[in-house]
Formats: structure tokens, sequence, C-alpha cells
């Protein structure tokens, strides 16, 4: 299944999904670069784009992942495992 999800930035181009944080909160990246990350906030039918540093952007999906691990899917885990280490890595 591709589960690839991409984002316009007003800027910097297109952006690549990193992770899903939690209904509101997703980390992009820039896509061909990844050096650039974003925390996109969602809501109201309103988009908001936060710059943030590679290590802030890793410490999040890092937490992402610990909770992966103790609720869900093998699957999810695994997959969300696997990007972060093409990301990060």
């Amino acid at each position: 299944m591709n589960n690839e999800i991409y984002l316009n930035h007003p800027t910097f181009g297109l952006l690549y999904r990193v992770c899903l944080l939690d209904e509101d909160q997703e980390i992009f990246t820039t896509l061909y670069a990844q050096r650039l990350f974003f925390l996109v906030k969602l809501r109201a039918n309103r988009v908001s784009f936060e710059p943030i540093s590679r290590s802030d952007a890793r410490l999040l999906v890092e937490t992402r992942l610990r909770h992966l691990r103790r609720t869900a899917s093998v699957e999810d885990y695994q997959e969300l495992h696997n990007i972060y280490q093409l990301t990060f890595q």
C-alpha cells in the first residue's frame, strides 16, 4: 500500500510527509534534500507551517515510534521505523 502524502509549501515547494503525530499535526520535510522540516498544523480549514530543526523532528518521530510500539499494529510501527531510518540515519 502506498501511503505517501505530499503538500505544497508556498515558498519551499513540494513537501513529503514523514509522520502523522496526531489528528491535526504532522511532520513534513522538503522532498529532495530532506534538510528542512516543518510541523504542519491543520486547524479549522487552515494549514500552518512551523519550521523545526532536524533534531526536533527526529525527537518527535522517536516519540511517535514509542507510542506506536505500545499501542498500534506491528505494520504501522515497522512502516514508520523504515521511514525514520531513511530520513534520519
